[in-house]
């Protein structure tokens, strides 16, 4: 027998040896592992990549249009106002909070009426030319809607499509009437029935101007072709804002 196989000193360095030789290949391995792994990807990294998309347009459009030194000064301004101002009645009905008192007894029935084929009969020609800056404005405007309505119209898991769309090319007053009061239930667009567990929220926040714009900018896209939205159109219907959310019944049929 070989009198080194019993050596205590061999046995011990070769067993350190061998257990050195185990934990470098077990490193080795953890770090292909966690550079060559890749993460699984499901529907809501898709739609979070969306939205950090939808996002990062929004930033760089806001920051073409408005420089941080005028949002600072803008902020030292609407601060001091806001200190020195005192609480008033609510005179406009974009004011309204959704779901508070006021806004319950307007649903009930309170507000002025509004003529809707008026409303409709003062649009313009389809084929009169549009201020290419409402356009831009209308774009920039959309990116919002982009999250929901996809960002060429076309449609996704929260909102149906809007490309070649007989809602978007049909009356204007139910274009405004949705975006100052919101929509939920069943829609059919094209033929095919759409209807989403979320409703589409109001978005009664925005200006008369912008959202013409942004109504403007759809009609005119997307395959879309029809007349543009004036602001007057829309402050002509802001009685609608605090009303519950709409359904398509309710609506104009295109």
């Amino acid at each position: 027998m070989d009198p080194t196989r019993d050596n205590p000193l061999i046995r011990f360095s070769t067993f350190w040896w061998a257990l050195g030789t185990f934990l470098i290949f077990a490193v080795l391995l953890t770090v292909l592992w966690l550079f060559l792994r890749e993460e699984p990807v499901t529907p809501e990294d898709v739609a979070a990549e969306k939205r950090y998309e939808t996002k990062a347009k929004i930033f760089e459009a806001q920051a073409a249009a408005i420089s941080p030194k005028a949002i600072e000064a803008a902020t030292v301004k609407v601060a001091a106002e806001l200190a020195a101002s005192s609480p008033a009645a609510v005179e406009k009905p974009e004011q309204l909070i959704p779901g508070s008192p006021t806004a319950g007894k307007l649903a009930a029935g309170g507000g002025d009426a509004v003529d809707l084929d008026a409303v409709n009969a003062t649009t313009p020609a389809a084929d009169a030319p549009i201020d290419p800056a409402v356009l831009e404005m209308g774009k920039a405007s959309f990116l919002v809607c982009s999250a929901c309505h996809g960002p060429n119209g076309e449609g996704g898991p929260a909102a149906p499509p809007l490309a070649e769309s007989e809602w978007v090319t049909g009356p204007v007053s139910n274009l405004i009437k949705i975006q100052l009061r919101g929509l939920t239930g069943p829609i059919t667009v094209k033929g095919k029935e759409y209807n989403f567990p979320a409703p589409m929220a109001p978005m009664a926040y925005q200006t008369d101007e912008q959202i013409a714009a942004v109504l403007t900018y759809v009609r005119n896209n997307f395959g879309n072709k029809a007349s543009a939205v004036t602001a007057e159109q829309v402050a002509a219907l802001r009685s609608e804002v605090g009303k519950p959310i709409l359904t398509a019944e309710e609506l104009i049929q295109p």
